[in-house]
């Protein structure tokens, strides 16, 4: 392990819709032992911008879990639904640039579309005020990210994704933007979160340049899935990790990340095993691959 170092700083994100599972267990313990190994900070957000899909109590059990598995983080943690005045003077921003546009085609016209957006709006007429999502406006460029497990992701925005969506019909921030706001104000350095995310991470970078912000270095790790191969998460039931079972946890997700943990720590406390883990944290273990399927009981 490294000296401290104030220059590297990272952070877990979890959204509070629900108990952290053993996917979610994966992204918080890889980014805290790719960050603890070395010397940095690790920062803890809370992504509550859905009042609709978040139980309440939710952040406070993932809180509770993340003290019994020893992950513990620096600073208070950010709640999103704080700091909508700064998403809100970061599409001020954009809208200045002439990057942005109302748009308010139906879902059912962007699900026919397969994904891809086909930029609409972006030449009509704006439609009448109120009831329509904000769109960015992607260059027609391709974006190369060099992640530091996947190796070279290329995606062209026009091509792969189109116009992505800043604020929502209903007036919610979207994801894109809040997390592109919130990694600059925390001076977030490094990013390790799942593959699922990666197709997002060009999204991110060319935001942060259109609003002169610094870059991340980024890295995904592999995805958990169920015996359907489907990505564990609360939509498809993933089991949430009990307080009880720690230990259990914390070895089987080394064993995920392939960290080759001894059988003896198996049954070790939470804080040794963690201890264990970031003297021997080694990046180059983590599997180059998109997704890993994993058994009950975690899924």
């Amino acid at each position: 392990m490294t000296a401290a170092s104030d220059h590297i700083i990272g952070r877990f994100a979890p959204s509070p819709s629900g108990a952290l599972h053993f996917g979610s267990l994966l992204a918080a313990l890889a980014s805290f032992l790719d960050i603890r190994a070395r010397g940095g900070q690790w920062l803890l957000r809370m992504e509550d911008l859905d009042p609709a899909r978040e139980p309440a109590g939710a952040a406070d059990q993932i809180l509770f879990l993340l003290e019994d598995l020893c992950l513990t983080w620096d600073g208070p943690v950010l709640y999103q639904s704080q700091r909508l005045d700064a998403y809100e003077a970061a599409l001020t921003a954009l809208t200045k640039q002439d990057l942005t546009y109302p748009c308010d085609c139906s879902r059912q016209r962007i699900r026919a579309l397969g994904g891809i957006y086909d930029n609409h709006c972006r030449d009509r007429p704006a439609p009448p005020p109120g009831n329509s999502a904000i769109r960015f406006k992607v260059p027609d460029q391709t974006v190369v990210i060099e992640d530091r497990i996947q190796g070279p992701y290329r995606q062209h925005l026009q091509h792969d994704c189109g116009d992505f969506v800043l604020r929502r019909r209903d007036g919610l921030i979207a994801y894109q933007l809040a997390v592109v706001v919130d990694d600059q104000w925390q001076g977030v350095t490094d990013i390790l979160r799942g593959h699922d995310l990666l197709d997002s991470t060009p999204r991110q970078l060319t935001l942060q340049r259109a609003l002169g912000y610094s870059q991340p270095v980024y890295a995904h790790i592999p995805v958990a899935t169920n015996h359907r191969g489907q990505k564990l998460s609360k939509q498809h039931f993933a089991r949430p990790l009990r307080r009880d079972s720690a230990s259990e946890y914390l070895y089987q997700a080394l064993v995920f990340l392939r960290q080759r943990p001894p059988a003896s720590l198996r049954q070790a406390p939470p804080a040794e095993q963690v201890t264990w883990a970031i003297a021997h944290w080694d990046i180059q273990h983590v599997p180059k691959l998109a997704t890993i399927p994993v058994t009950s009981p975690f899924s």
